[in-house]
């Protein structure tokens, strides 16, 4: 039994389960300028206030994962990344702070917590998005430690990526409004969600092209024979998902468009695992040589068989007992 291959499932699904639970959270919060009134901003609130602080726990879970199996890796990448990791912990902890005091604000401060809310949103989304460009890029190593600079991270393409990860979450929130709000609020999100979701397809687009030119490895692994052949169905059903996105947001419909915009995320998730694939460290670290002792391993294991289930459980409990619409005239606190 590959115990480093069945670890990296179980990050990899914490860290997927992570950008599709918290992106439209963090998403509606990117939205937040977008509306004005009051009462759209509470109901946007609303259709979140349930589940979003259950979200974290999955990048927890990706975070610990990787510590518990993969202990190299897990100290390169944090050496690597440790400004852009915590500036997005302290965007996370300051949105979630507002999320909460924005309910019990006077009228007169409000407009403080807003303003707090749609900054950590915005802030922790666009590190995120900054890490992972620059993780794409590769991570320089000696001596099995990090070997470069504080700053390496700020680059073209990272800076690309965060831009990127915003588009993203903010499709995932404005088609989230489409499926739980009714009304104005939702014919608005209508109109939002065919701009954001083609600005997406553009991004998608030159992340695709960028990605292979920045990397003759990553080229050679898209676009060899018979790879090419292989590999042809992601970026196929990337045109044919955005199409019926379209679609479905020209229709009207409301569960469809959200369910089209998690499968792009899917998609451009498995783009960039099959890119760097089985490096745990681009360029040319795999997870075999950054995996932990077996026994270390097996541990670990028996306790994630134990919580993950957990995990599950509950959050599929509390999405489905705040299952349906959202209503003005309901309230958080």
């Amino acid at each position: 039994m590959d115990l480093s291959l069945i670890w990296a499932a179980i990050i990899l699904f914490g860290i997927m389960m992570y950008i599709i639970m918290d992106g439209f959270d963090l998403g509606i919060g990117i939205l937040y300028p977008f509306f004005k009134d009051k009462s759209d901003r509470d109901l946007m609130m609303n259709t979140v206030a349930p589940v979003w602080d259950g979200n974290e726990t999955w990048l927890v879970l990706g975070g610990a994962g990787l510590l518990a199996a993969f202990p190299l890796a897990y100290s390169v990448i944090l050496s690597a990344f440790a400004l852009p990791l915590l500036l997005m912990l302290m965007a996370l902890i300051f949105r979630g702070v507002a999320f909460e005091f924005r309910f019990r604000a006077k009228d007169s401060e409000r407009h403080f917590w807003d303003k707090a809310f749609t900054g950590g949103s915005v802030a922790a989304t666009f590190f995120q998005g900054m890490t992972l460009g620059a993780y794409l890029q590769g991570i320089p190593m000696s001596n099995q430690a990090y070997a470069g600079g504080s700053l390496d991270w700020i680059s073209p393409f990272s800076l690309f990526t965060g831009l990127g990860l915003l588009v993203t979450y903010a499709l995932l929130g404005s088609t989230w409004l489409i499926m739980k709000t009714d009304g104005a609020l939702q014919a608005s999100c209508y109109r939002l969600s065919k701009h954001i979701a083609t600005a997406l397809f553009a991004i998608i687009f030159i992340i695709s092209v960028w990605t292979p030119w920045m990397d003759s490895r990553i080229a050679e692994r898209w676009f060899s024979m018979p790879n090419l052949l292989w590999l042809s169905p992601v970026p196929l059903l990337v045109g044919l998902c955005f199409y019926r996105l379209q679609r479905a947001l020209s229709q009207q419909a409301e569960t469809r468009p959200f369910l089209y915009t998690l499968a792009l995320v899917l998609l451009g998730y498995a783009g960039l695992g099959i890119s760097i694939w089985p490096n745990i460290i681009p360029p040319d670290l795999p997870i075999q040589a950054a995996a932990a002792p077996h026994i270390s391993q097996m541990f670990a294991l028996i306790g994630a068989l134990v919580i993950i289930p957990i995990i599950l459980i509950y959050t599929a409990w509390g999405y489905y007992i705040f299952r349906g619409k959202v209503n003005r005239d309901e309230h958080y606190h």
